[in-house]
């Protein structure tokens, strides 16, 4: 199922896109060579989704030449490669990705408009991949195209989920969760490479045998056998300077069908082995409030993990007489904790299986892996029950006991005793013995990064102090980047053709070379064209919001956007209690000459996250009754898009006047969505936290509206103690818009909905929401005051966009390659 949204990437060619007639006639013909022979239609009568498939697999077939010759090249050369193993990979769309990156929009276009075919329709034909849910999975995605971007050979590696997270459906104000059945029409762009099936193992016993040369080893009898299918799509870098490969597992039974069971009418029994084996590579992140559910999640990472070490294995081995070199020809970057569980699978397969002895194995292990840390969320670094582990992989819980004993006796011998031993130590005894995964993807490691200066001055300082002590400052930073191929090109066309037109072509290649653009913000024509661009991807961001909606937007308005992950310490519930409180104003005070507003929200909520999809259903109940009140009328309207992905990013983030970053301090490692925002002219207002310091300090403080506490504030209040109830008794404002939510004002069905949400706020309020309003409001008072000066405003808007080059995903990569990977890039 796709959503009907044509890719505005696919609107326009880039400067420099003028194919020749014959380049378009071959193209064309590509096109219908792949619509009879391979899609099996008819000119006459093929559907926009015929139409689809054939461009693609015709696009398809300019990749493969270049695929195969990228990865004779890295093996002719020897080249050091890179595997990325990664829960999530959100890659969205690929027809704009591939066309673009291959400079084919064009030729594609004039191919298509020959045969009366409309490329925009035919591109939104097209499902997102659902394969990631956010940050994390963008992020893998951009870091996979810069890879082929700068010609770094890479393989990620991950789970082809056939349902995805969930498609997310708004009713009633509430979320609801259906499977997305992106795969349903097939996907033009893997290939299934039935060749490739490893068998990864599960459950059942370790015993130790005696092995023929007398010698002694512990030999993992296996319960279950699941077998992991590759399915390959290509990568495209820019220009088409390298083809890298996206490899994804899918998990099939060993024995899919028992026919007798099935013939004594068994019917159900009988394919129970193939609904338990499939059901790892069905959901990402299934819920995970029961034991079943847990063990589900730590089944699909090391199925992935295994899948993928043993396939680098066979990739190895095929070019190399042994494992010895390993290190000096791969680096594996884990994206997170849930791939840690490579760390003693790699230990396994090169003792149990290729006969290293334990220091041999140790010394390549740390050598081969590094590890990204996303988050110091205590609930989101992965832990697993000790129980659950000895089950599920009883050799992998031998083989984490040895790996911690050597390391506890490594820090007595640094010096640390007790207390620092056991918050070094891999197993957390005081929570009913779990595994802590960050732990042991961090001493498995040779390197550990946070993904901004901040979060990883946090890891030094908080979570990972004591470990890096003991395991000698391994922590680096690598602040996050995004592509510029898919969040300036693709997504926002008219701006990049304007850039391109003040800066030359070459602004297409270096992202540096925005910094050209500072004199243009004192250019008044320029601003006046700048603007005709963000009002065009207005216009249709109000026909996008219309269309699903059946709410009018005023493209005059301040675009005022938050879209991200819906989760507590992101402060949507912030965002909804300031609109509230600026509702109650603009009521109270009707003559005033108010800024006209949108607020935009999307996103989707953990479907076990009970709090964060309550604010989702606040969010649409303050939309309800904001949006309908004509004594605001147009000068305020509340949007919450449904079913957030990548292809609404794309449509939402060149529309964005002001860009929502919003965290409490000290919370979000990163985030990204603040620079792609950022990159396409948006004004940030936000807390010191993650990238936004970053931000800060390119773009300056005049360019940036900066609130709240900063993250050694949030730590001290913490410490001392908050009284929110104080901070709302101090604020009119905050407690008009607090008391209307609680007594029902935007759910007069049922007046007590949010009682709850209000009071646990009052009593408890752990991202301090209360204590940054009044702070945050103020700032939201200097928006609206700055956008009553469009010269002020959109000279801000430009200076954003030039000072942002920094923050491209090929800099992030380059400086992986150097400092973390040891390989080249270009």
């Amino acid at each position: 199922m796709t959503d009907s949204l044509p890719p505005a990437a696919l609107s326009h060619p880039l400067p420099g896109e003028t194919p020749d007639e014959e380049a378009v006639r071959a193209f064309r013909q590509a096109i219908l060579d792949k619509l009879a022979y391979n899609v099996g239609g008819r000119v006459e009568r093929a559907s926009a989704r015929d139409w689809f498939v054939s461009t693609a697999l015709a696009a398809r077939d300019h990749v493969v030449d270049a695929w195969r010759r990228s990865n004779d090249e890295t093996r002719a050369e020897g080249r050091k490669g890179v595997c990325y193993l990664s829960m999530e990979f959100l890659i969205g769309r690929l027809l704009s990705d591939t066309l673009g990156n291959l400079g084919l929009t064009e030729t594609a276009r004039r191919a298509l408009d020959g045969l009366g075919v409309d490329l925009d329709a035919v591109g939104g034909q097209e499902a997102d991949a659902a394969l990631g849910n956010g940050g994390l999975g963008r992020l893998a995605a951009c870091f996979m195209e810069s890879m082929a971007s700068v010609d770094v050979p890479a393989y990620g590696y991950g789970i082809r989920y056939e349902n995805g997270l969930f498609r997310q459906i708004i009713a009633g104000g509430l979320q609801h969760e259906v499977p997305e059945d992106w795969l349903a029409l097939g996907n033009p762009w893997e290939f299934e490479r039935s060749g490739l099936v490893y068998e990864v193992r599960f459950g059942g016993h370790v015993r130790p045998e005696v092995a023929p040369d007398g010698t002694s080893r512990f030999v993992w009898h296996a319960g279950e056998i699941v077998n992991a299918l590759a399915y390959d799509t290509p990568v495209v870098g820019w220009r088409g300077v390298r083809i890298n490969t996206l490899r994804l597992w899918s998990a099939r039974a060993t024995d899919p069908l028992h026919l007798s069971e099935f013939n004594r009418g068994d019917h159900v029994g009988a394919q129970s082995a193939r609904m338990r084996a499939e059901a790892i590579s069905r959901v990402l992140y299934p819920g995970d409030e029961t034991e079943a559910g847990q063990e589900l999640r730590l089944r699909q990472e090391y199925f992935f993990a295994s899948a993928s070490l043993q396939d680098i294995i066979r990739r190895h081995l095929s070019r190399f007489p042994d494992l010895t070199n390993l290190a000096d020809q791969v680096a594996v970057q884990l994206n997170d904790t849930h791939p840690a569980i490579g760390v003693p699978e790699l230990m396994r397969l090169l003792i149990d299986v290729h006969g290293f002895g334990w220091d041999a194995a140790w010394k390549i292990t740390q050598a081969v892996f590094s590890y990204t840390n996303h988050t110091l969320l205590p609930e989101a670094l992965e832990t697993w029950a000790v129980p659950m582990m000895e089950r599920v992989l009883p050799r992998h819980m031998q083989l984490i006991y040895l790996i911690n004993a050597r390391h506890l006796d490594h820090a007595r011998a640094e010096g640390a005793r007790d207390g620092l031993l056991s918050s070094v130590s891999l197993i957390d005894e005081s929570h009913g013995r779990r595994v802590r995964m960050g732990h042991l993807a961090f001493v498995g490691s040779h390197r550990v990064n946070g993904v901004s200066a901040l979060h990883t001055q946090l890891m030094r300082d908080t979570v990972f102090t004591d470990l890096n002590h003991v395991c000698g400052d391994r922590i680096t930073n690598k602040t996050n980047g995004i592509t510029f191929r898919r969040w300036l090109h693709r997504a926002n066309p008219g701006l990049t053709a304007l850039l391109v037109e003040a800066l030359g072509p070459a602004v297409l290649d270096d992202p540096d070379r925005l910094a050209g653009l500072v004199p243009f913000a004192e250019d008044a024509s320029f601003r006046q064209r700048f603007v005709a661009q963000r009002r065009a991807a207005k216009e249709r961001l109000t026909a996008l919001v219309a269309a699903r909606l059946g709410l009018k937007l005023d493209p005059d308005a301040i675009f005022d956007v938050q879209i991200k992950r819906i989760h507590e310490y992101k402060r949507q519930l912030l965002n909804i209690v300031e609109t509230v409180s600026l509702y109650n104003t603009m009521r109270a005070h009707p003559t005033d000459n108010w800024a006209p507003r949108v607020k935009i929200l999307a996103g989707k909520a953990a479907p076990s996250y009970h709090q964060a999809k309550l604010i989702i259903r606040l969010a649409n109940d303050v939309a309800s009754v904001i949006n309908d009140d004509p004594a605001v009328g147009d000068r305020l309207k509340v949007a919450f898009i449904p079913n957030y992905n990548v292809s609404l990013a794309e449509a939402i983030i060149p529309a964005a006047d002001l860009s929502e970053q919003i965290s409490t301090a000290g919370l979000e490692a990163s985030g990204t969505g603040n620079m792609k925002l950022a990159l396409n002219g948006a004004l940030t207002i936000g807390t010191l936290d993650g990238a936004n310091v970053e931000i800060d300090e390119r773009v300056g403080r005049d360019e940036i509206f900066i609130f709240g506490l900063t993250a050694a504030e949030v730590a001290a209040r913490k410490r001392n103690g908050h009284d929110a109830r104080a901070a709302v008794a101090a604020s009119p404002d905050l407690r008009g818009a607090l008391d209307a939510i609680a007594s029902g004002v935007f759910s007069p069905d049922e007046p007590d909905r949010y009682r709850g949400l209000v009071e646990g706020l009052l009593n408890d309020d752990r991202y301090l929401v209360t204590a940054d309003f009044e702070s945050y409001s103020a700032r939201q008072r200097d928006v609206a005051a700055r956008w009553a000066r469009p010269e002020s405003w959109w000279r801000a808007a430009v200076l954003n966009t030039a000072h942002v080059g920094w923050f491209s995903s090929d800099r992030t990569i380059r400086d992986y390659a150097a400092d973390i990977w040891g390989v080249k890039a270009s």
